[in-house]
């Protein structure tokens, strides 16, 4: 079975990539855009699946939503249509839907109808938060309570999350890939259903930090991303991230059906699982801030 993966590069299509065979790696640092249907194709031409997990958590310059979900997946799915690909996977978000003021919810949304309407036989994986090595969520929360001693938490009613870890996710991309996954559209969730503060402080305790854990109001998350996503290289938290955490990640939205049992994410959110996502830098730093890159890029290079 020859894989392409777009997004190839990043959190889960590397992983993915590194349990596959000579897999078709598809991403800006390959040299190949979802911008470019002719490159895509080609790209394509031979393989049997692709994998689409291409996707930003946040806007950046020319990087939109509406720019890499929706025109970047119409491309792939005009790419494979051409390359005559015999399914498409789609990795996508347990609770991606409609009208619910999110471009990221709604653009993921958009990406998973195009999928559908392609005609070529796909899976549309509907996930929720995933973690592992290099990951947003361990390494995050990791990094935050090193270098702060409070931290704020959503709300004050407890929402839960069901995590996946990473490897369980890629058991069923492969899955997925191989056509075991008869349903077209399924949810995909970890096997341990707990609050979120239950599972940030899990977390703080494998790092070895005991903050002082503070609820804000959901209001104060949203003011928090916008800032970090206008000051920070990859945000403390992105604005799509504070509605995912102010609703919640346990449950698929809209109603979609669970992968068959044999199939789901098997082990839970346990302190084994978080030490092996636990990231390599210890702290937020001078280094994570957009001014901090953008100075590194104006100073002149040396040479010799």
């Amino acid at each position: 079975m020859r894989v392409a993966i777009t997004g190839g590069t990043g959190f889960v299509g590397r992983h993915l990539a590194e349990r596959l065979d000579d897999p078709v790696v598809i991403s800006r640092r390959t040299g190949v855009s979802l911008d470019d249907v002719d490159a895509l194709a080609a790209a394509f031409a031979g393989c049997d699946v692709v994998v689409h997990a291409a996707g930003i958590n946040r806007e950046i310059d020319d990087q939109t939503f509406e720019r890499v979900h929706v025109e970047g997946t119409r491309n792939v799915v005009a790419a494979a249509q051409r390359a005559g690909v015999g399914r498409i996977v789609m990795v996508s978000f347990l609770r991606a839907r409609p009208d619910c003021g999110s471009g990221y919810h709604e653009s993921k949304w958009a990406a998973e109808e195009m999928v559908r309407g392609s005609g070529i036989p796909h899976t549309v994986l509907k996930a929720s938060m995933i973690y592992g090595h290099g990951d947003h969520m361990v390494d995050h929360v990791t990094r935050a309570v090193r270098t702060w001693p409070v931290f704020g938490t959503v709300g004050f009613r407890s929402r839960t999350v069901r995590p996946i870890p990473v490897a369980d996710f890629v058991d069923v991309l492969v899955a997925a890939a191989e056509g075991r996954v008869s349903e077209p559209t399924v949810a995909v969730m970890g096997a341990e259903e707990l609050p979120l503060a239950v599972a940030v402080r899990r977390v703080a305790r494998v790092a070895g930090r005991r903050p002082l854990f503070v609820p804000l109001p959901v209001w104060a998350i949203r003011v928090l991303a916008q800032i970090t996503e206008w000051t920070m290289v990859v945000p403390l938290v992105a604005k799509a991230q504070a509605q995912m955490l102010a609703e919640g990640v346990s449950e698929p939205a809209p109603w979609a059906p669970e992968l068959p049992s044999e199939l789901r994410p098997a082990h839970p959110f346990s302190e084994q699982s978080i030490r092996e996502a636990l990231p390599v830098e210890g702290r937020f730093g001078w280094r994570d801030l957009r001014v901090s890159r953008a100075s590194r890029r104006a100073r002149p290079a040396i040479i010799g």
